[in-house]
């Protein structure tokens, strides 16, 4: 059976029913068969996405509320209510939300998920990197240090 289109959601009634400290996916397109993934992540006041690069997808970002900076190769540019911004495959970006927050929408291609292997054996234990792994959305967080998912904005588990 094909999907059924139709209204999925109202950002502005996401936002106004989440918690304003409350950070991350507040929302995600979840139907089955889709081409694209999509969601809606808060980032609280002062919060951020630390600075990487998506090796493989376009992302466009729509800016539904609060504002806050887009760091990329060609510098520094504020973000506020309805900026679209196309972040193109192998950019270097970082986002970081500023006094009342930032509230934005992403759509990408959907990636397959994540398939976690061995590694080749190369001399003692193997690192785990499950403090690196999101728990929203699964994807594997590149930086040793990142906080946040480069993804979804959810919050990274702590050491």
């Amino acid at each position: 059976m094909p999907p059924v289109s139709g209204v999925l959601g109202r950002v502005s009634e996401l936002l106004r029913e989440a918690a304003a400290d409350r950070g991350g996916a507040l929302w995600r397109l979840d139907a089955e068969g889709r081409q694209l993934d999509s969601n809606v992540i808060r980032l609280p006041a002062g919060a951020g996405v630390d600075v990487h690069v998506e090796p493989d997808l376009d992302v466009v970002l729509f800016v539904a509320e609060g504002g806050g900076w887009l760091e990329t190769a060609d510098g520094r540019q504020e973000l506020t209510p309805g900026c679209v911004v196309w972040l193109p495959r192998g950019s270097r970006r970082a986002l970081s939300a500023g006094p009342d927050g930032l509230a934005y929408l992403t759509v990408h291609r959907r990636r397959p998920g994540l398939a976690i292997r061995a590694a080749a054996p190369q001399g003692g234990e193997p690192a785990c990197l499950l403090h690196r792994v999101c728990a929203e959305c699964g994807r594997l967080a590149q930086e040793s240090d990142a906080r946040y998912c480069a993804r979804c904005g959810a919050g990274l588990p702590s050491d």
